[in-house]
This record gives C-alpha cells, sequence and structure tokens, in this order.
C-alpha cells in the first residue's frame, strides 16, 4: 500500500521534476516508505510482543486470583486463632476447679461441681466445632517437640531420658497448626 505524500514531498517532486530531474523525485519518494515486507515484520513483532504480554497478564491474574482465595481459606480457618488463645486460660480455670473439687475432702456443693463440669463439657463443645482439639499427653509418653513443651527435666528412677514424667497444662491444635503446646515435665535419667 503506497504512503499518501506529504505537502512537503508533493513540492519537493514537482521541483526536481521542474528541473528534469524524475529519477530523483521518484528516489525522494520511495526513500520514505519502507518495503512491504519490512512493514509486515514490523507488525508481526508488535503481535508477537502484545500476544506475549496479554499471556502474561492472564497468567497474573490467574495467580493473583488463586492467592486470594488461599488468603480467604486461611483467614476463615485460622482467624480465630487469637481469640481462641484468649479462651485457653478459661479452660485452665475450670480444669484446676474441676481437680481442686474432686481432690478436696470437703464437701462441695454438688449443684456448683456438676455446674461447673457443664461449663467445661460446653466450653470442650464449643473448641470441637471450631476445629480446636487439646493435646493431652499421658505420664510415660515420649517428648515431641513438635506438640511438647519442656518446663523442666528432671531424672526420675524407671524412666528413660526423654519420658514425660509431669503434664503441667494441656496443649491445643487448631486444625493442622499448633495454637499452645502442652507444658511438660521431661526425664532426663540417663541411659545406664
Amino acid at each position: 500500500m503506497a504512503k499518501p505524500k506529504s505537502e512537503q514531498d508533493f513540492m519537493d517532486e514537482v521541483a526536481a521534476e521542474l528541473r528534469g530531474d524524475s529519477e530523483a523525485a521518484d528516489e525522494v519518494y520511495e526513500s520514505e516508505t519502507p518495503e512491504p515486507s519490512e512493514e509486515l515484520e514490523a507488525l508481526r513483532a508488535e503481535r508477537d510482543e502484545m500476544k506475549d504480554r496479554f499471556v502474561r497478564a492472564l497468567a497474573d491474574a490467574e495467580n493473583t486470583r488463586k492467592r486470594a482465595e488461599r488468603d480467604r481459606r486461611e483467614a476463615e480457618t485460622y482467624g480465630g486463632s487469637k481469640m481462641a488463645r484468649d479462651m485457653l486460660p478459661v479452660y485452665d480455670n475450670l480444669a484446676r476447679a474441676l481437680e481442686t473439687a474432686n481432690d478436696e475432702t470437703k464437701e462441695v456443693s454438688k449443684a456448683l461441681l456438676e455446674g461447673v463440669e457443664l461449663t467445661m463439657r460446653e466450653l470442650l463443645n464449643v473448641f470441637k466445632k471450631h476445629g480446636i482439639e487439646p493435646i493431652a499427653p499421658e505420664v510415660g509418653d515420649r517428648f515431641d517437640p513438635q506438640q511438647h513443651q519442656a518446663m523442666f527435666e528432671a531424672p526420675l528412677p524407671g524412666t528413660k531420658a526423654g519420658d514425660i514424667i509431669q503434664v503441667a497444662a494441656t496443649g491445643f491444635m487448631l486444625h493442622d497448626r499448633l495454637l499452645r503446646p502442652a507444658q511438660v515435665g521431661v526425664s532426663s535419667t540417663p541411659a545406664s
């Protein structure tokens, strides 16, 4: 497709023809017009660049969508972890109250004891409903640093090093994340 002549090109061509130099006039016009194959190659290169940018923008949008979906799921699953941590002392206090009431020889109001037990059961049901599970190690279990926190070490005859010898506080998991490790005492008895 021929490029339309500008006013200056037309004037240059007319001036060249008046001088009797028609070949020069043709050169002036042709030197500014790219070859059709060069123009086609330039358009193809521009098309390829635009296609590459479009594909990259699509991939970026898809990655953003996936990241937002993952963040939404995590917020839904683990968003209440701060509130759950704040509720753990309530559990601890209820457990201590039940332990004390069962250990004491004094007569504790049966209604009061039943109320505390019901409150504890309800709290555990709410925990379970929201994916909070207790970690309750037993004396004699092996110490697991992924779920337990060693509060102290002491040699105890009849145990092996790394055995749990006392449970100070129950730990909790929120789905697959550790909310609070179980606080335990660990045996440091050397191997004989």
